[in-house]
């Protein structure tokens, strides 16, 4: 199946009746995670107002269906400097045609859940957006509350975050995610994966670069390594895949901060969001499936637009909530992801400062780096010097080293010290590490060895010439806070 196309605050409002987000009591359905078609419909809607006029916001917003999550709430965080979003997403399959849900294979009854949330935090200077995915199975603790369903009171209980929308809608969502993080929430936006579909077709389609192939029989991505221009419906397979490589919902968070940070790069240079007309069809596309708490409308829109005018990738930073215990168990709730209660902390306490996640980059000052598919930091090297010149081996290790490889510090001397081009030696069963050292050590050559294990050798030559910097496609190891920021995983 084919995936890839090459063609491609104003005063409260009252909206129509917000429709009852479905779910029981501790009955969470496992759904497809559609977490990035509120940050693509949010960012597109957001920068797109920034090159509009207030006549053409205005009266968009009366599309966008009310709910009022901060009804009743009591004992919240302190407000920090900046804005937080949170962004959910709910299952909204029943909006598309039978068609596309078999194409797309979204088969299964809609159940309007949520399974994935983000904090999207904007400095308060407009020139930063900080943006945590919280994983759906994180083990969470619901505040006493009525049952949205069945009206029954139940007093504070452990469940996995997506039951608290299950439970007690918006608000119970609202409450859980201010208890855990201790981050007050100021906007709520409610998006289902129709309006992702179309905002990305809108855009003329989304580019992504993939360092290895993708495909996922769960939900039909097919991708070759290399770049791709995804459709709307193309986009939304690459979001939901989970079944690639076993790091499961956590590497498709990463995968989703790419396509993110591709989106913001497309918004912030196509000429779609200065074009009035197209721009009001696009939102009106948007809005027609957005739920939104009352206070945010069309001067909210137009003030962070023009505020975020000058946006750009290198301007949004991505994480990940980091987890201290994977598969922490919980009787009555199966496994669940336990946060480090420190590094979070951490995490949560630079949104309410508004401190920057990661240190801040520049261009200049960032080498280039070559995509690769294994991280250096997972690859361990042995280094030969297979030439005369003394030192050279404790030169390629220091090299290697400071990319990021495992290197064991202790360099030695080859058998045969005339060795004119480099050498990897490397065990077929670690031939994607091997490919990434390789492309570390530019011409050099493969030469594979088996029974030698996962540690690869290299025996230096007289080609040696420096160490290219790599990166890989998933900065972050899954499960840990490390931050990137959009310009590090865009296409370059």
């Amino acid at each position: 199946m084919p995936t890839a196309s090459r063609s491609p605050a104003r005063p409260p409002r009252p909206g129509r009746p917000t429709r009852p987000p479905g779910g029981g009591r501790r009955r969470v359905v496992r759904r497809p995670n559609w977490a990035m078609r509120i940050t693509t419909a949010f960012s597109v809607l957001v920068l797109g107002a920034a090159g509009i006029g207030h006549a053409v916001v205005t009266g968009l917003d009366t599309g966008i269906s009310r709910v009022d999550p901060f009804k009743d709430m009591k004992n919240r965080p302190q407000a920090g400097h900046g804005t937080n979003f949170l962004l959910v997403g709910t299952d909204g399959r029943d909006r598309i045609s039978e068609q596309e849900r078999r194409k797309y294979r979204l088969g299964g009854a809609p159940c309007h859940c949520t399974d994935t949330m983000m904090i999207v935090h904007l400095s308060e200077a407009r020139d930063r957006a900080s943006i945590v995915s919280l994983p759906r199975d994180s083990y969470a603790e619901l505040p006493a509350h009525t049952d949205q369903n069945t009206g029954d009171k139940h007093k504070a209980h452990p469940v996995k975050l997506n039951a608290a929308y299950a439970e007690g809608g918006p608000n119970l969502t609202v409450r859980t995610v201010e208890r855990m993080t201790k981050v007050k929430i100021d906007h709520y936006l409610e998006v289902d994966f129709t309006s992702f579909m179309k905002t990305v077709d809108v855009l003329g389609g989304v580019e992504i670069c993939t360092a290895r192939p993708l495909k996922d029989s769960h939900t039909g991505l097919d991708l070759a390594a290399g770049r791709h221009r995804l459709n709307g419906g193309a986009a939304l397979q690459y979001v939901r895949s989970r079944h690639i490589g076993g790091d499961a919902d956590l590497g498709r968070m990463q995968r989703q901060q790419r396509f993110l940070a591709a989106v913001i790069a497309k918004a912030t240079s196509s000429g779609v969001l200065l074009n009035p007309v197209r721009f009001r069809d696009m939102s009106r596309t948007v809005l027609g499936s957005v739920r939104a708490d009352r206070n945010f409308g069309a001067d909210e829109m137009l003030d962070l637009g023009h505020a975020m005018r000058r946006f750009t990738p290198a301007s949004s930073e991505f994480t990940s909530v980091p987890i201290g215990k994977m598969g922490y168990a919980v009787k009555g709730i199966g496994s669940t992801l336990k946060w480090d209660a420190a590094k979070s902390a951490k995490l949560f306490g630079a949104l309410r400062t508004d401190k920057p996640l990661a240190p801040l980059k520049t261009a200049k000052s960032k080498p280039k780096a070559t995509v690769v598919d294994v991280p250096p930091e997972q690859i361990r090297v042995q280094v030969s010097n297979g030439t005369a010149t003394a030192g050279l081996g404790g030169k390629v290790d220091q090299a290697l080293r400071a990319n990021g490889f495992r290197t064991t510090g202790t360099p030695d001397n080859a058998p045969k010290r005339d060795v004119q081009r480099t050498v990897v030696e490397y065990d077929p069963r670690w031939d994607r590490s091997a490919k990434t050292l390789a492309t570390a050590l530019p011409d050099s050559e493969l030469r594979a060895a088996k029974g030698r294990g996962p540690q690869m050798k290299v025996i230096a030559g007289e080609d040696y010439d420096g160490v290219q910097r790599v990166r890989a496609e998933n900065p972050q190891p899954a499960g840990e806070a490390g931050v990137v920021t959009g310009d590090e995983v865009v296409c370059e």
